[in-house]
């Protein structure tokens, strides 16, 4: 393969100038091939009928199509499918296919994506930082997570449910692979392969300066921010790399960021026990929240193993809710699935020491 091109890590325009430059071939194969590419999920060109033999002779001598495999499948007894995938190079990650009931009463599901091998920003709760920082995965690795769940669902259910959302807020800080980030972004929308709108994504970011903007700028999905602490000191004590930029600076760009009329950012706060669950966090959180178009997902910590912290209390956490609706501060708790399998918030690790 050394000599080959991954196709599946290419954009629209990349492909196009393989095709027609490397390939010598018309320029209307590029939308065939990106057709069974994505929007088909086809991963052998012997399959794509509608291109010549001689044409899939041709590109099986210059090509070739790659999306993770699945290792492992994990099911929670809520619905939660979590994957172990494997990349080419061997290395591991996780993404997981979270359930909902739509209005219609049909199945959707929403697929959490990991953008990063390991994740370099160390947040003290959180597992995947414990692993260290390995690389950043290619749009074929990012987009190839979608492939590889949607050849399980269409495989092992006739009336598979849909992938309806998508959110990256798996593996990895999503801004620190940012170009990819983007184009991966990009080939998620094009209307000819798997067509995503742009409400049906949500990049989710710990605050990190450089990217934000650009993000913002390009309408290219909505913006998640991982807070978790309502002042500088505390979120130096549970984010130390995130909180290199300051609180204050981030609140100061997010004031500015670039949002649709009726678009909210969403503010994501993990809230741990005894740690920024008082009702003086609830205050400073109340400051923040007045001054950004923003709702709020509380999210009760998931216990993991060898973690210092610990979940609030039901009581603490009404508690604290009730606090931030008295203000007006729109603020839902979140009920975290997939805990028994870890694959709720701040779980996902790859099962390194186990598979590794």
């Amino acid at each position: 393969m050394q000599n080959k091109i991954n196709l599946n890590s290419l954009d629209y325009q990349e492909l196009e100038l393989f095709v027609t430059n490397e390939l010598k071939l018309p320029k209307y194969r590029t939308t065939q091939l990106w057709n069974w590419i994505w929007a088909k999920n086809i991963i052998d060109f012997e399959q794509m009928t509608d291109v010549a033999k001689e044409t899939r002779k041709i590109l099986a001598e210059k090509a070739y199509l790659f999306r993770p495999s699945i290792e492992k499948t994990s099911k929670s007894k809520d619905g939660t499918i979590k994957f172990l995938l494997k990349l080419e190079d061997g290395e591991l990650i996780e993404t997981v296919l979270i359930p909902s009931v739509a209005k219609d009463g049909n199945g959707r599901v929403t697929q959490c994506l990991s953008t990063q091998v390991g994740c370099a920003m160390g947040c003290t709760f959180c597992s995947t930082g414990k692993l260290g920082f390995t690389r950043n995965m290619t749009q074929g690795e990012i987009l190839g997570q979608i492939q590889a769940a949607r050849f399980y669902l269409e495989d092992t259910k006739p009336e598979h449910p849909i992938i309806r959302n998508l959110v990256f807020m798996g593996m990895g800080e999503p801004l620190l692979n940012f170009e990819t980030l983007m184009k991966s972004l990009k080939t998620l929308h094009h209307p000819k392969g798997l067509a995503f709108s742009v409400r049906r994504i949500t990049v989710s970011t710990c605050g990190i300066q450089k990217g934000l903007k650009e993000l913002g700028e390009s309408n290219l999905a909505y913006l998640a921010v991982s807070l978790h602490a309502p002042t500088q000191e505390k979120r130096a004590m549970l984010m130390p790399k995130a909180a290199k930029w300051h609180l204050e600076d981030l609140l100061t760009a997010l004031e500015s960021y670039n949002l649709h009329t009726r678009e909210r950012m969403t503010l994501e706060y993990l809230v741990l026990g005894g740690i920024n669950d008082t009702q003086e966090d609830a205050k400073e959180l109340i400051k923040i929240c007045s001054r950004l178009k923003a709702k709020l997902n509380l999210i009760p910590y998931n216990d993991t193993p060898n973690s210092p912290y610990k979940a609030p209390t039901p009581e603490n956490l009404l508690k604290f809710e009730k606090a931030l609706w008295a203000k007006n501060v729109t603020a839902i708790i979140r009920k975290s699935k997939g805990q028994d399998i870890e694959a709720a918030c701040g779980q996902l690790r790859a099962e390194y020491e186990i598979h590794k």
